[in-house]
């Protein structure tokens, strides 16, 4: 076990000064990997941001549940009862009398709301459930409205709809954009790997010849390929964190003019866990290629 750590450090350590050899050809390589990861993964956290900023501002999973206007104590009480089993902590009470209060604080509203005979408005549950989406959301509704004394349940799912369609619809586009950078990646550390390779062929025609096996020989290179892929993720990471800093004023400053608090969202430790660990792996692949490629070709001249 020894050896074999004694083995990888060796050839991660060559690996690590191979990139010193050539610094402006490695710093190119790791800006172009960085800037390939950046724009799909800038275009998932925003649309994580879209649908935060849905949630947040304008409520598209809030419901309304109106009573009927003469339902009994004992009808409210019942629907209290069967919320708080169904969708416990989602929801709260607001009386008829609470209503027609707030209806009275509103401007140009005391006198008309004086001049009614009575309490025209009926008692109301409004409902914040945790799942939004359309599918749930459309169950919901029809399951609240089937209880005793509910008189409507209101729910715009046309807007919901179409702002989760919108959503899925950016998923993809989102999705598609990344296997073209992902090919992308994996196409420059190829390219670059091979250089490396058809620069070391002497080196490795000697090492060939003293008993080096092919294992021995790739793993410097793929090594090269993790660590060029792993730090272009690193500048995803950090061009995306300059992004965010230098996006949130402005998005902070305009959510406020609309009455929201909406602050953009950054990467989780997760993200960027993911980001560099996805930028390490397609490193690899593209090395992994490229050095199989290059032995074959070494070795059919040889031959």
């Amino acid at each position: 076990m020894k050896t074999w750590f004694r083995q990888h450090f060796a050839a991660f350590a060559r690996a690590t000064r191979r990139l010193f050899y050539a610094p402006l050809n490695t710093l190119l390589s790791i800006m172009v990997i960085g800037i390939a990861m950046t724009l799909p993964a800038a275009g998932y956290l925003l649309l994580d941001n879209l649908k935060a900023l849905g949630a947040s501002s304008t409520r598209v999973q809030q419901m309304s549940l109106f009573m009927e206007t003469n339902a009994s104590a004992g009808e409210v009480a019942e629907v209290q009862k069967n919320l708080q089993a169904l969708l416990p902590d989602q929801w709260r009470f607001v009386s008829r009398a609470d209503a027609l209060q707030q209806l009275k604080a509103s401007e140009g509203m005391a006198e008309i709301v004086s001049s009614l005979p009575k309490n025209p408005l009926p008692d109301a549950f409004i409902i914040d459930p945790a799942d939004a989406s359309p599918e749930t959301l459309e169950h919901l509704s029809a399951t609240l409205g089937s209880w005793q004394g509910v008189a409507h349940v209101q729910l715009d799912s046309a807007w919901i709809k179409r702002f989760d369609a919108f959503l899925r619809l950016g998923r993809l586009a989102v999705n598609l954009l990344a296997v073209i950078f992902a090919a992308g990646l994996v196409a420059v550390t190829f390219n670059t790997i091979r250089l490396q390779v058809l620069a070391g062929a002497e080196e490795i025609e000697v090492a060939r010849l003293i008993g080096a096996t092919d294992a021995f020989i790739r793993r410097p290179f793929y090594y090269s390929g993790i660590l060029q892929g792993g730090l272009g993720g690193g500048v995803a990471v950090l061009l995306i964190f300059v992004g965010i800093i230098a996006l949130s004023p402005s998005v902070t400053q305009l959510a406020a003019l609309y009455g929201s608090h909406f602050a953009l969202q950054g990467l989780a430790f997760s993200h960027v866990f993911a980001l560099v660990a996805c930028g390490g792996g397609l490193g690899f692949v593209g090395a992994q290629l490229s050095v199989s490629l290059a032995l074959r070709q070494m070795q059919r001249t040889e031959d």
